[in-house]
């Protein structure tokens, strides 16, 4: 993880992790050198950031969930599996009979505090780096950034392949260039080269529904 990362996050860079969970990307952007704002929704998960870096100063974790606009969301909870707890109702109806999702249950709902990218930047700095891991929330996220970035990743899932089409149109018209993809959790670039978004996007339409997941990493100019 932490030899995947280092291409995107150095010695003293910032780095947001927005739905940071129990941190385990976290770990290696600290690992790396970077000080990180950790952004997550799932109070027993806030709990658990601030139990493990309370004694670090390079860790600023945020209560929230990040989306277009800076007001409360309602979570979706699933206490089963709480890696998949989510604030967008499509991404529940896309799971809801599919293939690998069928016996997924969102139980309880909370309020949350909402924020946006751009608030974070103007409370933090801009980060040379976000990774956006969110259950389908990711289009809300990107729409509240109006500036470039350097670089950043987001996750897809084969349930919701117009979402990430759309994401994709989004980075674009804020001015990232150049794409690749990561399938699941693997930590290698499953493209031999950096490509053009409308190449991404064929690519995602053919992946197989097993694929099931991955992150779409984008950066503002030519790897």
């Amino acid at each position: 993880m932490d030899a995947f990362y280092a291409r995107f996050v150095h010695p003293g860079d910032l780095v947001f992790d927005l739905g940071a969970h129990v941190g385990d990307r976290l770990g290696s952007f600290r690992r790396l050198g970077a000080r990180v704002v950790a952004v997550e929704p799932q109070p027993l998960c806030v709990r658990a950031l601030r139990a493990l870096y309370a004694d670090d100063p390079r860790v600023t974790v945020v209560a929230a969930a990040c989306g277009a606009h800076p007001a409360p969301v309602q979570l979706h909870l699933n206490s089963a599996n709480p890696t998949i707890s989510t604030a967008s109702r499509r991404f529940i109806a896309a799971a809801a009979g599919a293939d690998g999702w069928a016996h997924e249950v969102w139980d309880a709902e909370v309020e949350v505090p909402g924020t946006t990218l751009d608030r974070l930047i103007a409370a933090h700095g801009v980060p040379a780096f976000v990774k956006i891991d969110v259950e389908g929330f990711e289009e809300a996220v990107l729409a509240g950034l109006t500036r470039p970035l350097p670089a950043l990743s987001f996750e897809f899932t084969t349930i919701a392949r117009e979402a990430a089409r759309r994401c994709l149109d989004r980075v674009t018209g804020l001015g990232f260039t150049r794409f690749n993809v990561a399938l699941g959790d693997e930590m290698t670039l499953a493209l031999p080269a950096w490509l053009p978004a409308t190449e991404v996007a064929a690519y995602l339409r053919t992946l197989p529904h097993k694929a099931n997941s991955g992150d779409v990493y984008c950066r503002a100019r030519p790897a």
